[in-house]
This record gives structure tokens, C-alpha cells and sequence, in this order.
């Protein structure tokens, strides 16, 4: 696979069948995704992956307090403005519609609606997942550092016949990941990635990027 086909076929896969990712696909793709470019070499990610036991002990406490109404954890940064302007508002509802309609619920549906992203927290199905943590000294550049390295890792894992889905959601219970995989204090955790093989007889919505005249100016004399 060149990379211009891992980059077209990636997606934010929400359906992952159980068939296990071998630990060593996993070192692979992350040995790898270090040579992803940081200002003045920074290396601001610090990742945990989980499989296996550790992983099921998470998603079993977090179903736990999904299950008990927990609304989750007070926020440690701020995922979208709270009155986002046009485009972008536009953007994301017509990302959120598209989803939902490729899961069938309807838009007053609030149960179903809840229900597809309380499944956030199962990871999917998926049966690997990663955790990045940035340290809160850091700042807006270090966080798009971070950006690129998730980027280049989700590129790896389409070379290696994976699919993965980037997860800020995660953030939302971020003390629970952080009583299994124990971070260090200082450390936000960023977002979760649910990392598996696609499980294809699930509907998949794919969402739709703006037209290129509308993100890029072309300035050649």
C-alpha cells in the first residue's frame, strides 16, 4: 500500500471485529510513527497501548459508570469552541448526520443517539487500543506535534491492513484510564485510539471533505 492509498482509505473506522492485533504489528507501527516531526525534536508524545487484560479491565469500569449515568470527569482542555462559527459548525453537523444516518437513528432519537456514542467507551469492539498523554507544560505547538505523530501511527496501522479510530471522547473519563495505566502527575491525557480489523458487515459512514477551493488558496503568479 503507497501512501496515497493509506491516506484515502483512512477512516475513523466504529465497528471492529475481535480478531486480535499481534503486539509486534504494534511495535512496529509505533518504532515507526516516532519519526513523525516535532519542533526542535520535542517528541511530546507519550503513549501507552493496552490489549489483552488491562484493556478489558478499562472498558469494564468505564461501562460501569457510563451504565450509572456518570456525566465524567471535569475537562482538562476544551474540545471544540463553545459557539463554533461557519464553516465549521456546518462541518461538524453534517459529519454528525451522516453518521447517524449510516447507523439508521433517527435525528430524534436521543436514546440511539447516546447509545452510539456511549459504544466510544468499548472502544468499539476494538481489541487495541492506544492512550496519548501530553504534559500540561506544554503548549498549542507541542499539541500539534501530537497531531502529526497519531496521524502518522493511523497511516502505519493502513499499511498494516489495520483500521483505527482517533478518540478525544476519551478524555471524558480520563481518571478511569488513569488508574490502569497510571501516568505520571502533570500528564492530560489527549485522546484514546481504538486500533483493530474492520468489521465489514457494519455500515460505515464516510464523511465527506470540503471541495479543495474551499481550504486552499493557490497563489502562482
Amino acid at each position: 500500500m503507497d501512501v496515497y492509498q493509506a491516506v484515502s482509505s483512512r477512516r475513523a473506522v466504529r465497528a471492529f471485529t475481535d480478531e486480535p492485533v499481534p503486539r509486534e504489528v504494534l511495535e512496529r507501527v509505533l518504532s515507526h510513527a516516532v519519526r513523525a516531526p516535532s519542533g526542535s525534536n520535542l517528541q511530546p508524545w507519550n503513549t501507552y497501548a493496552l490489549i489483552g487484560a488491562p484493556l478489558a479491565e478499562l472498558k469494564k469500569r468505564t461501562a460501569e459508570r457510563v451504565a450509572a449515568g456518570d456525566p465524567g470527569d471535569e475537562r482538562e482542555y476544551q474540545m471544540y469552541p463553545p459557539e463554533l462559527k461557519s464553516p465549521y459548525r456546518e462541518r461538524r453537523l453534517a459529519a454528525a448526520e451522516q453518521r447517524c444516518a449510516a447507523l439508521g437513528i433517527p435525528r430524534q432519537d436521543k436514546r440511539a443517539r447516546a447509545e452510539a456514542v456511549a459504544a466510544n467507551w468499548d472502544c468499539f469492539g476494538a481489541p487495541a487500543a492506544l492512550f496519548c498523554y501530553i504534559d500540561r507544560d506544554l503548549g498549542p505547538a507541542q499539541w500539534a506535534d501530537i497531531g502529526m505523530y497519531l496521524q502518522t501511527i493511523m497511516l502505519l496501522l493502513r499499511a498494516e491492513g489495520l483500521h483505527s479510530c482517533p478518540q478525544m471522547a476519551w478524555s471524558v473519563y480520563r481518571e478511569t484510564v488513569a488508574e490502569v495505566v497510571s501516568p505520571p502527575d502533570g500528564f492530560i491525557l489527549f485522546c484514546g485510539m481504538s486500533i483493530g480489523f474492520e468489521d465489514t458487515s457494519a455500515n460505515h459512514a464516510r464523511i465527506e471533505r470540503a471541495p479543495l477551493a474551499e481550504t486552499v488558496t493557490f497563489l502562482d503568479g
